[in-house]
This record gives structure tokens, C-alpha cells and sequence, in this order.
């Protein structure tokens, strides 16, 4: 189960199922870009969080091993990037990207997913980047990636749930999106059952399509408000 994504900016191949984020790259250095450097998050201080039965502890370079053997999945990557499972080197360097840019935005970033102390995949909120360049402080995009030997288990719906928590709560955001294929049920039924709505879908024309694309890209969103509205409902 794979959602991820970067609204802000056109769409990276499969955003939500993909983690296509690109809004910081342009402007990382080779020594910026060395997964080793624990001080992209000592920055930002993320917390860790916890659910009834999860751990969510600020992903590190303790997870490289992890995330290689994520990423070389080829089930986990079937709706991410090309469709292709990654080689050690890309998996490396496209997380070593994905971390960096969320250091624009303090609080933002990605969370390792434990079960007791089983690492199970990861769960983001990531910085959205308007046309402009400029970085929404109020909003961010939803994502998770996750082994599949810990899928329809509600692993992924209980760490966004508590993502959507954190970013309303703790840092006082006013909207939460999420991307996915279309053709991606499973990711689009865990942000439905964490109350966001389908808002739009787009179609975008890629080099190296993969099947479904042809479907478009879904985003679904969340506003404060409506979170709010939501465990009123609850207690």
C-alpha cells in the first residue's frame, strides 16, 4: 500500500501512490544530500507519536536498510514512479530527496511506522508548493508507504489518522490533501475512511506511462474544520 505525494507542484508520476516529491531538489548540495545526516531532522524536532498499536518514531538514517527493502518491492511500487521496484541506489537517493525537502516547513516530515519494534513502512506529511515557489505554512500532503505483509491490517489508515491529529492539533494546519491513481482502491478507500473527500481528478501525460494512468491522478483533501466536525462525531 503506497500514497504519497507533493500537490503543490505538477504531478510526479503518481504522487499520492508515488512519492514524487521535487519542490526542494533544485536546490540541495551534494553534502545536503548524505542520507547519514541525522541533522535534517534534528532541525525540525519532529515528535514522536503514538496510536494504540503503532509507534511513529522520526524517520532516520536507521531506516536506510528499511526503506531498500520497501522500495525493491515490487508490489509496494506497482502504482509509484515507473512501476518498477528500485534499485538500492535510487531507493537511497530518492529518499535522501524526499527527506531533505521537507525541511522547509518546521513540524513537516516523515515518520517511521513501528510495530513494537517491527519497522512496517512510513507516513508523511510533506511541504505543498504553490506555482510560485512559495511554500504553504498551513498545509501539507498526506502519505504512506507500507510493507505488504502488514496490509488490510488498518496500519495505514491508523497512521495517517494520527498524522490528520498532529497536523491539526499541534500544528495548526487548515488543510491536509492526498494523491493517488485512480486506479489505486486501496489508497483512496483509507483517506475516505480517515473522512477526506475526492476533490478533483487529473490526467497528466507521461513519458514512461504504467497502467491505469490513463485514469488519472485522484486528490482528495480535508480541512480543519471538517476534521474538527469529525470527532465531534466521535466522543
Amino acid at each position: 500500500m503506497a500514497i504519497t505525494g507533493c500537490t503543490g507542484m505538477a504531478l510526479a508520476r503518481g504522487s499520492a501512490s508515488a512519492f514524487g516529491c521535487t519542490c526542494a531538489y533544485a536546490r540541495m548540495t551534494a553534502a545536503e544530500a548524505d542520507f547519514g545526516q541525522d541533522q535534517v531532522y534534528q532541525d525540525m524536532a519532529l515528535p514522536t507519536l503514538q496510536t494504540s498499536r503503532l509507534s511513529l518514531r522520526p524517520l532516520s538514517e536507521h531506516n536506510r536498510d528499511d526503506i531498500i527493502d520497501l522500495d525493491s518491492d515490487p508490489q509496494v511500487m506497482k502504482y509509484v514512479h515507473s512501476g518498477h521496484p528500485l534499485t538500492q541506489q535510487e531507493a537511497i537517493q530518492d529518499h535522501q530527496e524526499r527527506l531533505l525537502a521537507c525541511r522547509q516547513i518546521p513540524g513537516l516530515g516523515y515518520w517511521a511506522g513501528y510495530l513494537d519494534d517491527i519497522f512496517i513502512g512510513w507516513a508523511a506529511l510533506s511541504p505543498i508548493q504553490s506555482n510560485s515557489g512559495a511554500f504553504h505554512a498551513q498545509k501539507a500532503e498526506l502519505g504512506y508507504r507500507i510493507s505488504p505483509r502488514f496490509w488490510r491490517q488498518g496500519y495505514a489508515k491508523e497512521m495517517a489518522r494520527e498524522l490528520l491529529r498532529y497536523g491539526f492539533e499541534q500544528l495548526g494546519l487548515v488543510e491536509v490533501v492526498g494523491q493517488t491513481m485512480a486506479v489505486n482502491e486501496v489508497s483512496r478507500a483509507t483517506m475516505k475512511a480517515c473522512g477526506m473527500e475526492h476533490v478533483r481528478t487529473l490526467y497528466v501525460e507521461f513519458e514512461d506511462p504504467i497502467p491505469g494512468s490513463e485514469d488519472g491522478e485522484v486528490e482528495y483533501a480535508i480541512t480543519r474544520e471538517e476534521w474538527l466536525e469529525l470527532q465531534s462525531h466521535l466522543k
